[in-house]
């Protein structure tokens, strides 16, 4: 007989709350430049820029404590590149329909990252435990986490595969080991704009 403890599963998916200006102030003070609060819309380049700084430890450099399940060494360019090439024929077809060429939208990234009303991605962050629960837990024990976390990816990308991930980074330098997923959500056959 096996014994589980029952952990507490905590899954925050980004909302405009980030949006405010009293949090983007909050944001300046952090070691990282990203917001303290769990839900994170990332509306534009610049904030991208800030979760790669923060998922990737590029701030100090240390990223012993970061294992990397899915993406490359950029979110900034791993996203840059989905945006390439999940709407990059959409685009084409768009800008062929104008009849302006101030309507054309010339890189959809750009556009976006722009777009005060668009959120250029989202980031999910998953953690399963508390503090208390982890304080008594032995860092090779909290490693053990990196299975987990791949088959949470792997089931979200089965369960909601019109999100697509690009980034997929653990922490274990934190209180517990959590996961950071950076992904777009992509809808198809819009009547309006691109398709």
């Amino acid at each position: 007989v096996i014994f589980i403890e029952a952990l507490a599963y905590s899954f925050h998916l980004g909302s405009d709350k980030n949006r405010k200006n009293s949090v983007r102030k909050m944001a300046d003070k952090n070691k990282s430049g990203t917001t303290s609060l769990s839900n994170n819309a990332i509306q534009n380049a610049q904030m991208l820029s800030r979760v790669d700084k923060h998922n990737y430890r590029k701030y100090d450099n240390d990223q012993e404590d970061i294992i990397i399940i899915k993406g490359s060494s950029s979110i900034v360019d791993d996203v840059k590149e989905l945006y390439k090439r999940e709407f990059e024929k959409a685009r084409l077809e768009y800008n062929e329909k104008q009849f302006r060429d101030d309507r054309k939208i010339d890189n959809y990234f750009n556009h976006i990252s722009n777009s005060s009303k668009s959120d250029l991605a989202c980031e999910v962050i998953i953690e399963l435990g508390d503090k208390k629960y982890w304080d008594t837990k032995e860092d090779d024990y909290k490693r053990r986490m990196t299975n987990v976390y791949q088959k949470q990816v792997e089931d979200l990308e089965s369960v909601v595969p019109s999100f697509k991930i690009r980034s997929a980074i653990i922490h274990y330098d934190e209180t517990s080991p959590h996961l950071h997923i950076v992904g777009v959500p992509i809808k198809e056959g819009n009547k309006n704009g691109m398709s």
